[in-house]
């Protein structure tokens, strides 16, 4: 197979908010192409990497077409004549080409779409999907999924002050169940706000607009919707939050706006603690702001026996980050997301951190996405154990979804749901008793 890149090709497309995002599609000699598209996050980490976007008044300053022109101008030319199967040597070259810390010339969002298409051209070439190119033999487990059922936060007019609350079903045997219990409890949950007069519509990832009065409502709400759906909570269907806290951040502290609440960085991690003992929690993401090392650390040390405290805007998919965490002791989970960092080598980087420190793993989508479905192959092909990819609603996430069916079906016999293996040994072995 002839891997060599002829043609690099950029255009501006849409994203699931009605943004413009920058989608790439990359050749090689010897036929085969590939093509990804970058999403974008509307909760963000003042450490991640940065979109390029034109500012200005025309799409109210959310243009690309500068991220587009510079990878029509820069990126293709300097990626034209390597090789496509090198990922590590196509990435190198595009933060050399960069030139900064966090992407901001180029941005990110040129970066991720143009080093994601490289990826899939390398697949397309070796004629395999793409997770099995990544995989290179290993042997892979399809991930458990982390699935919204109420939007909060950044993603839902800030209706609640949890960003996402979510379920997990570590049971479940295999992706195609997971996502019909998971169907089963979106539905309950639907029925349930209805019949409440707590429905205000759907959120930006395809989760219930809630019309809570209080955030543990949403918890109150949720745990009924697993019941009513016929399912065991703590058993079958566990809760997993996404706090967002850097969002609530407010001086020293925080404001929870919904409780009309002020709390000290302690007080945020006491109550994830009450949460967790009083309902059928398993994970929750972000409890602290994104340089509250003191906090994470606490909350890791107080609840990381019994349940995952993942780090997003905490960690940004910085291998560097995972490793500082890992020294404070904060953190036992890493999120994943490409376009945090830039370039898939340096996601897989963070990834392959959090793994040496036997953290577990899981590859994100983000708030603002397209139908690409990279994430579902990274997270197989990684053996990353979890994603994340939204609610179970919008044909942006659901092309993640179903493209996991596809992967289970492609596995056939050899097909191993990651299940509870995917957790944290401490949780893991919690959940074995």
């Amino acid at each position: 197979m002839n891997t060599t890149i002829t043609r690099v090709h950029a255009r501006a497309i849409w994203d699931s908010r009605g943004r413009p995002t920058v989608e790439a599609e990359v050749e090689l000699a010897g036929g085969a192409t590939g093509r990804a598209s970058a999403p974008a996050g509307a909760s963000r980490g003042a450490h991640e990497a940065i979109d390029l976007r034109d500012g200005g008044e025309h799409l109210a300053g959310m243009g690309v077409a500068n991220a587009v022109a510079l990878a029509r101008a820069e990126i293709a030319p300097r990626l034209t004549g390597m090789d496509a199967a090198d990922q590590a040597a196509i990435d190198a070259a595009l933060c050399e080409l960069d030139g900064t810390a966090n992407k901001a010339r180029l941005g990110a969002n040129a970066t991720v779409a143009v080093s994601l298409a490289v990826l899939h051209a390398a697949a397309a070439a070796a004629g395999e999907p793409t997770w099995r190119w990544l995989a290179q033999g290993r042997a892979v487990r399809l991930p458990l999924p982390e699935i919204q059922i109420f939007g909060g936060g950044a993603h839902a007019g800030r209706r609640t002050d949890v960003q996402d609350f979510m379920v997990m079903c570590p049971r479940a045997g295999s992706i195609a169940r997971a996502l019909e219990m998971t169907a089963d409890v979106y539905r309950a949950a639907g029925i349930l706000m209805d019949e409440a007069g707590l429905l205000a519509g759907t959120a930006d990832e395809g989760g219930w607009w809630p019309n809570f009065n209080s955030n543990e409502q949403a918890l109150v709400f949720l745990t009924r919707a697993i019941e009513r759906a016929g399912y065991r909570g703590g058993e079958d269907v566990f809760i997993s939050l996404d706090i967002a806290a850097n969002e609530l951040a407010d001086g020293d502290g925080y404001f929870l706006p919904l409780d009309q609440r002020r709390m000290t960085s302690a007080e945020m991690v006491d109550r994830a603690a009450q949460w967790a003992r009083t309902y059928p929690l398993i994970s929750i993401e972000d409890p602290v702001g994104q340089d509250d090392m003191a906090g994470m650390a606490r909350a890791t040390a107080l609840l990381g026996d019994e349940i995952q405290i993942i780090g997003d805007d905490f960690l940004v998919t910085n291998a560097a980050r995972v490793k500082q965490a890992l020294a404070g002791g904060a953190c036992n989970a890493a999120l994943i997301k490409v376009n945090q960092i830039g370039t898939v080598s340096e996601a897989a980087a963070a990834l392959n951190a959090a793994r040496d420190a036997g953290w577990a793993t899981i590859v994100s989508a983000r708030s603002g996405e397209t139908e690409d479905i990279s994430i579902a192959h990274l997270a197989v092909g990684w053996d990353a154990g979890q994603i994340k990819v939204g609610s179970f609603a919008r044909s942006e996430r659901m092309a993640k979804w179903n493209e996991l069916l596809r992967i289970e079906e492609q596995l056939g016999s050899a097909a191993r749901y990651a299940g509870i293996d995917a957790f944290p040994a401490a949780v893991r072995d919690r959940l074995a008793r």
